[in-house]
């Protein structure tokens, strides 16, 4: 089982976007402004709404609830073994075919843990919808009522706050908290059946990337 230790230290590709990314050493809450709740109209090309605060939280700074890709229940170990999507065969089988196919877009399918959650339009982002927050918003490295993250403002000059809920969390660690940030889009991987697309950003880049589906990151909604 090579394949599940090699998982828990790299993730499958990293694609750094650098697109209109403001970093700065640190700014106050007063310096960061409040943020709009509810749906928030970035003023983005395809009209889509992004949530004010992830699943779990209730607040914008609030790093909220944990969840391995497809599934829609908390739990403490992020691991291929406790994985529901995973089936162990052999340590001779392709490790693709170890991965159980739930889709290669789950957003607003059974399997999307903020359409169950939170119902109506509510769902998680798809990479395309991922890739248009990078590209047409400025991000800024900020601490907003002591939490690090990004203060991501759209075209139409509102913003939304995404805090450093970590990158990943593996085993029952949360990584790097305060310092990364790592968000699920229903987006499987490109020709890996292990790995699905996430947001991932810290001080002074963002991207979007594959990482195993079995870690445990956070999920911010979205809305039509």
């Amino acid at each position: 089982m090579k394949f599940v230790y090699f998982l828990s230290f790299l993730c499958c590709a990293v694609l750094f976007n650098s697109c209109n990314t403001d970093s700065s050493e640190e700014q106050s809450s007063e310096e960061a402004g409040d943020f709009p709740s509810g749906a928030v109209d970035l003023g983005l090309p395809s009209g889509i709404k992004w949530a004010s605060c992830n699943i779990g939280a209730t607040k914008p700074e609030e790093y909220g609830d944990y969840y391995a890709w497809g599934e829609i229940e908390e739990k403490k170990s992020f691991l291929p073994e406790t994985y529901l999507y995973y089936k162990y065969v052999s340590e001779d089988t392709d490790d693709n075919q170890n991965w159980i196919n739930i889709g290669s877009e789950i957003s607003a399918t059974e399997y999307d843990v903020a359409h169950v959650k939170w119902g109506g339009d509510w769902r998680m982002p798809t990479k395309a919808e991922m890739e248009e927050l990078l590209e047409n918003c400025t991000w800024t490295w900020t601490t907003y009522n002591g939490v690090n993250g990004q203060k991501v403002t759209g075209p139409n000059g509102k913003s939304i706050f995404l805090p450093a809920t970590g990158d990943s969390a593996i085993g029952t660690e949360v990584n790097e908290r305060g310092v990364y940030g790592g968000y699920w889009s229903g987006t499987l991987y490109d020709n890996e059946s292990y790995c699905s697309y996430d947001l991932y950003f810290y001080d002074g880049g963002t991207g979007c990337y594959g990482s195993p589906r079995s870690c445990g990151h956070s999920v911010r909604p979205v809305s039509d």
